[in-house]
């Protein structure tokens, strides 16, 4: 009976001693974790917790305990697998963040060529207006010079054209041929500006009847231009020269014999100066606004 006891005594206390150290190295599990806790504020963690510590101490055992039941391991590795939890957390944080930053980024750098496109745009306007602004500037002194030169010659008429009428002594009838010269000329100065008819009659004879008859002749002519073309008649000089003396191709005077008409058309720059200002009105409609 001794003998039992004796042997029970000592198997007793080896099975008692994994329990108690499992005990020990809980309650200082327990107090390290409470520790940790309390020291969690005064860290700068980007979890806002304490890094892990390994406990100062793990039991009768040390750092591997062949008697660790499911709980003990348990206890040890949930704080773990929080911090592996919150660690993911915010992984995924950070990478919502980083892809935020990138989008403002991205359309920061959109609007920025945006407004880079904006302004090529309204340097190359402001380009075209000033080119247009200096071809209308020449277009413009163009015009004025134009403009004075035709001032200054504005009473200079020239011979365009011109044409003689004959008549058979004593009449002051236009013949068929008469008429077809006449139209001629006129038909060459319709909508036109800047022009008169100068109608000189020459008749044979002497004194005052030659006077008289020479102005007849220039007198049906006058008549047939405002009639058949609609010629004012501020725009014809008439004059019956009688039988003065008029030079020939040969500078040599001549008397007329029977009678005739000469018909000179005469013209200054007012047509050239509305033909300039007609063409700077068409390139100004034709310009863009």
């Amino acid at each position: 009976m001794n003998t039992r006891f004796v042997i029970a005594l000592p198997l007793a206390a080896v099975l008692a001693l994994p329990a108690l150290a499992q005990n020990n190295t809980s309650s200082q599990s327990s107090q390290n974790q409470s520790a940790n806790a309390q020291s969690t504020t005064d860290n700068g963690t980007a979890t806002g917790k304490a890094p892990l510590q390994p406990p100062s101490r793990e039991g009768f055992w040390g750092h591997l305990n062949p008697f660790a039941r499911k709980n003990y391991v348990k206890r040890q590795t949930e704080p773990i697998r929080d911090r592996i939890n919150e660690l993911d957390e915010l992984t995924s944080a950070n990478t919502k963040q980083i892809k935020d930053t990138d989008d403002r980024a991205q359309a920061g750098i959109k609007l920025a060529s945006d407004k880079a496109d904006q302004a090529d745009q309204h340097a190359v306007d402001a380009g075209n207006k000033a080119t247009q602004a200096q071809q209308s500037a020449q277009q413009v002194n163009t015009r004025v010079q134009t403009v004075e030169t035709v001032v200054s010659n504005i009473d200079q008429y020239k011979a365009q054209n011109q044409t003689e009428i004959r008549f058979r002594p004593g009449q002051s009838v236009l013949s068929k041929a008469a008429k077809d010269a006449i139209d001629q000329m006129a038909d060459g100065v319709k909508g036109q500006h800047g022009y008169i008819f100068e109608v000189q009659g020459f008749s044979s004879g002497r004194g005052q009847t030659a006077i008289e008859n020479s102005q007849k002749m220039a007198d049906s002519v006058v008549r047939y231009l405002v009639l058949a073309h609609d010629i004012p008649i501020y725009r014809i000089y008439l004059v019956g020269m009688g039988n003065a003396p008029t030079p020939d191709e040969n500078a040599k005077t001549r008397h007329t014999i029977g009678g005739r008409v000469d018909i000179s058309l005469l013209k200054n720059d007012l047509e050239q100066l509305a033909s300039s200002n007609s063409g700077a009105t068409t390139d100004t409609q034709q310009q863009p606004k």
